[in-house]
Order: C-alpha cells, then sequence, then structure tokens
C-alpha cells in the first residue's frame, strides 16, 4: 500500500488582491497597524467566501481620540475597493439623540403625517450602488455612535446580530454583504491626559512607550465597557483602539497631504503648476499643526491655512501660471511661508505611481502641450519625476 503524499500548507500567505489591498491601505493611513490589520483580515475572509452567514461580514468598533484616522480609514479602504472614498452609507449619530429621529434613519411608517416625504437611510438600494460586477460589498459607518438615543441603540442590536433590518414600511434590508463600523472618542480625554504627562508632572519622553500604549488601549477599552452594554460588545468582531500620532507619524501624514494638494492643483482648470516646500517649511507646518488634542485634523487645518490658501490667492491673481515652479519656505520676520516661482513652463515627463492621477494634454503659454504630471515628494520638499 503506498503511502499518502503530505503537503505542508501556509495558512499566513495571502491572496493578490488582498496584498494589493494591504499596501494602497497602508500608504494612505498613517501608524494605525491594528486598524488596517483588522480590515485586511476582513476583506480576505469575505473574498475566501467564509464570513458568518446571516451575520454582516463584520461588525468593527474604532476607539480612539479625535484626529486619529478612525473615520479615515473607512474612507480609504472605500476608495481602493469601490474607487470613491464617498462610498459609504455614513450615519452621523449626533443627529439621532432622541427617539423621534429615527424615522429620519429607517422612514416613517404608512399613516404617519408625512410618511411619503420622509425616505430612509439605509435601504437595499443605497447599498448596492457600491457593488461592482467582482465585488458585491458595501460599508456602513455609524460615526460617534455614544451620542445615539436609545431607540438607535435597539435597532443597532438587531442589525449587529441577525444583519437585517425592518424599514418603516415594512420592507426588509439585507445587510450581510455589508461591514458595519461604529466609531467612538470615548476615553480620548484620558488618552490625551496620559500623552501629555497628565498635569505636567510626567513628560511623555519620561515614559515607556510600550507601557503607555498598553495603558491607551485599557483606557479606551474601559471607557466603552462602561459606556456600552455586555450584549452589545458581544455582538462586535473586533474593537481597535487607536493612538495618537506621534511627530514622526504626522510627518508622513503632512507628506501625504501635500501630494493631495499638488494633485489638487493639477486638477483645477487653469492652473496646472508644482510647488515644493522647503525643510524649514515642512517643520513650519507641523509646529502650527501639532496639537495632541486634536490630531491629524489640525495639521489639515494648518497646510488649508498656510498653502492652499495663499496658492488659491496666486492662481486668482495669475501670479503663476501653467506649468511653473513654486518654491514655498518659512518666513521668519513675519511667522508664515514666502511663496517664490522658481521656474516657468516646465516640460516635465509624467509618471504613474500608486495612486496615480490621470495625465491629460494641456496647452502652455509659448504654444507647446505637456501632460500634468503626477508629483511625489522628495527630500527637501523637492518634487521628484520619474522619466
Amino acid at each position: 500500500m503506498r503511502a499518502a503524499v503530505r503537503h505542508q500548507l501556509d495558512p499566513s500567505i495571502r491572496s493578490t488582491d488582498t496584498r494589493d489591498f494591504e499596501s494602497s491601505l497602508r500608504s494612505k493611513i498613517v501608524g494605525q497597524t491594528e486598524g488596517v490589520q483588522s480590515l485586511v483580515d476582513m476583506y480576505q475572509v469575505f473574498c475566501a467566501g467564509l464570513n458568518s452567514p446571516g451575520r454582516p461580514v463584520g461588525n468593527l468598533l474604532f476607539l480612539g481620540p479625535t484626529g486619529s484616522g478612525k473615520t479615515r480609514i473607512v474612507e480609504a479602504a472605500a476608495e481602493i475597493l469601490f474607487g470613491d472614498p464617498r462610498a459609504i452609507i455614513k450615519v452621523d449619530c449626533a443627529e439621532f439623540q432622541h427617539s423621534h429621529e429615527i424615522a429620519k434613519l429607517i422612514g416613517s411608517p404608512p399613516g404617519y403625517l408625512g410618511h411619503r416625504e420622509t425616505h430612509p437611510l439605509i435601504t437595499q438600494e443605497a447599498l448596492a450602488v457600491s457593488h461592482t460586477e467582482k465585488l458585491k460589498l458595501s460599508f456602513l459607518l455609524f460615526d460617534e455612535i455614544e451620542k445615539a438615543s436609545d431607540a438607535l441603540w435597539q435597532l443597532l442590536l438587531g442589525i449587529l446580530d441577525k444583519a437585517t433590518l425592518t424599514l418603516g414600511d415594512n420592507r426588509r434590508v439585507d445587510l450581510s454583504q455589508t461591514v458595519i463600523f461604529l466609531t467612538s472618542n470615548l476615553g480620548g480625554g484620558e488618552i490625551t491626559d496620559l500623552m501629555n504627562g497628565g498635569m505636567g508632572f510626567v513628560q511623555p519622553g519620561d515614559k515607556p512607550a510600550a507601557g503607555l500604549n498598553d495603558k491607551i488601549e485599557r483606557t479606551a477599552v474601559e471607557a466603552a465597557r462602561r459606556k456600552f452594554s455586555p450584549e452589545f460588545m458581544n455582538r462586535l468582531d473586533k474593537v481597535v483602539v487607536f493612538h495618537p500620532l506621534k511627530k514622526e507619524q504626522l510627518e508622513q501624514v503632512l507628506e501625504i497631504e501635500l501630494e493631495q494638494v499638488q494633485k489638487r492643483v493639477l486638477q483645477t482648470a487653469k492652473g496646472q503648476f508644482l510647488f515644493r516646500v522647503t525643510g524649514a517649511g515642512r517643520e513650519f507646518l507641523l509646529q502650527e499643526g501639532t496639537d495632541q488634542r486634536y490630531g491629524a485634523r489640525h495639521l489639515k487645518r494648518s497646510i488649508e491655512r498656510h498653502v492652499v490658501y495663499p496658492l488659491a490667492n496666486l492662481l486668482a491673481t495669475d501670479q503663476v501660471q501653467l506649468g511653473d515652479l513654486v518654491c514655498i519656505d518659512q518666513n521668519n520676520e513675519k511667522n508664515g511661508l514666502t511663496f517664490v516661482r522658481e521656474g516657468e513652463n516646465l516640460a516635465i515627463p509624467a509618471r504613474r505611481p500608486e495612486p496615480a492621477v490621470a495625465a491629460r494634454q494641456l496647452p502652455v503659454r509659448n504654444g507647446r502641450s505637456v501632460e500634468a504630471p503626477t508629483v511625489a515628494f522628495g527630500p527637501e520638499g523637492m518634487p521628484r519625476m520619474a522619466r
């Protein structure tokens, strides 16, 4: 009798689609390794067809202080999978603090005054908008869930457990192909105190990083358990704690945000030009945009105020035109930034990094035409161009 052939299997290997999803997500999200991993694991299970029948694809609770990337990671995943960061049904729970407001979510029952004018937010058609031939998956986001009324809580318990929702007109919505995200800032104040050293007697540099991370996770989870009932916590597949971003991580966020601004410039109707931010200019933006209480959102506001608004003025007054290169540096005298035009009509070859901006044929001032280049920022803020 011939012995059976045995093959060693490796369950750590992921599919090509999942690896591509993971690498794209890591390029957009800074620092939140556990959050990225939870989405990648969920996506792999769904692609393999092993998600639990009769339940949502995943029930994920994201905890952490404001500006740490809880909502951004959902938008980034939607942009990668569906091609649009807005391909999400988003429920702002601050709008559902009273029980009667639940009608805005599921519609009013027949017979109620104005029920025909009250259209439900969550419908089968709305969930199917993001579906493609290859991927039939939907994202449903409940933002700041701790602000919801008891009526929404009761509704959520059924959704998280049975993946079904009954609308006001008795239509049933199937959520078995939906990932349900819930975000909460619970414990955010205590986490910020931990990062800043509480009352100021202990500085963040005095604390071991590993111990601090454990304290942050315990603080957030304990705050959630105090607020949420055990039956709600038992319906969650994963609770992920998002940590406040450190300076080196905010530097990476600055890189990503400046690339996004460059893409916006290249997509404008009248002013496709390049800009570079010097090292001193970047330090100024980081100093202006770093605040532990507000996280990356404060940095984005700093970029809008000190970079986007001035560039808009330069465009509107025709001080920069197609093909120019603008250098942005720190202005020590005025505690701001200076804008200097370094070059004109730069015919720069295009390249396609990931993510890419589609190149378009555009006229330049002296009769020639060049493709709108795709830009990444290198050392000292200099745009890098591949041949």
